[in-house]
């Protein structure tokens, strides 16, 4: 799909936002995603030119984007320059560049040099991320929204008045959003939300609360194993990563989940709606219920037994099973190597 990026008055304004922390409206502005894209947050661990050539094939399988984000490995957004020029076609988001990690001018700076060397071909997403991995970075991570609301005022007002190098056409963001206030923010002063660890319920809410002409990404991790108990071991593995974040937990509850579902990494009935399981007509099948529920695309992390190994085989596998059914193969691209 073409993401077109729109004034922040198309909305009710948010409290308290002055007319000239908007950003200015432009029409022509456009990121190109499709319905399905590729989420990982594996390719720290491969060598530099690994990565080209995993993005590479990618594009040469079809997927028309891929996300990638930070914690404790490379930087974002020069992860994303290099991804972007080894994959000509691939539209490269992050998801998400850590605000406390950077000066808003630095992202600001960042965001628009990427955006004006790839045309329609970057997206970023940032967000306040977590308490504890903020905790790495020797900051503090106090009033989350309040925190995100003066990034962007920061980083609008760096795009408007600092910045002198050639600006690109369009410059669109998205924010890491999961509560309500934090979607309304989005709404208000993005161009729409990235959601991580969500089942499609959540999907629902939060386009209602984006209203229209607001994109919507979700992430859904999946499990390429038709086996239960294997393909709930290495689920288990990840959601029980997740579930030691209160971002997460503090979510789930809004959707009819306790304490019980939380304990020895989820409960199956968590694991399996966070964490899909089986053959590739399952992950379609939960694609489309984002979709459905007003998702506009979804970026699928597909789970590897291997800690720091890059699903390669699995995205080849899936390729065909999610790209052709969505519409999304291009033609005469490779089947892959």
């Amino acid at each position: 799909m073409t993401v077109a990026q729109t004034p922040i008055t198309t909305g009710e304004p948010e409290p308290g936002v002055p007319a000239t922390a908007a950003r200015p409206a432009d029409p022509s502005a456009s990121v190109t995603l499709g319905k399905v894209g590729i989420w990982s947050g594996q390719f720290d661990y491969s060598p530099a030119s690994v990565v080209r050539d995993a993005v590479a094939e990618l594009d040469e399988l079809g997927y028309p984007a891929v996300w990638t984000g930070e914690v404790r490995g490379r930087e974002v957004l020069v992860t994303a320059g290099l991804m972007l020029a080894a994959a000509p076609r691939l539209t490269v988001a992050t998801g998400i560049a850590q605000i406390l990690a950077r000066h808003p001018q630095t992202m600001t700076a960042g965001q628009l040099t990427l955006a004006e060397a790839f045309p329609g071909r970057f997206l970023l997403g940032v967000g306040v991320s977590h308490a504890s991995l903020m905790e790495i970075r020797g900051v503090p991570y106090t009033r989350p929204l309040t925190q995100m609301r003066a990034y962007l005022d920061e980083m609008d007002a760096s795009a408007r008045e600092q910045y002198r190098a050639v600006p690109p056409a369009s410059s669109p963001r998205v924010l890491a959003a999961l509560g309500p206030k934090m979607l309304e923010l989005a709404r208000a002063r993005a161009d729409g939300a990235h959601t991580f660890f969500v089942p499609p319920e959540h999907t629902a809410s939060a386009r209602t609360i984006l209203g229209p002409g607001k994109l919507l990404v979700p992430e859904q991790a999946f499990v390429l194993d038709t086996n239960p108990e294997t393909a709930r071991e290495l689920a288990r593995r990840h959601t029980g990563s997740y579930l030691r974040l209160p971002n997460y937990t503090n979510n789930l509850r809004r959707f009819g989940f306790t304490d019980s579902d939380f304990a020895d990494a989820g409960s199956d009935r968590l694991v399996d709606t966070i964490v899909p399981w089986g053959d590739p007509d399952v992950l379609l099948g939960r694609i489309k219920e984002h979709l459905d529920a007003g998702a506009d695309h979804v970026c699928v992390q597909v789970l590897d037994p291997d800690r720091r190994g890059l699903p390669r085989r699995q995205w080849r596998e899936l390729a065909p099973a999610l790209l052709d059914p969505l519409g999304e193969s291009r033609p005469g691209q490779s089947a892959g190597r």
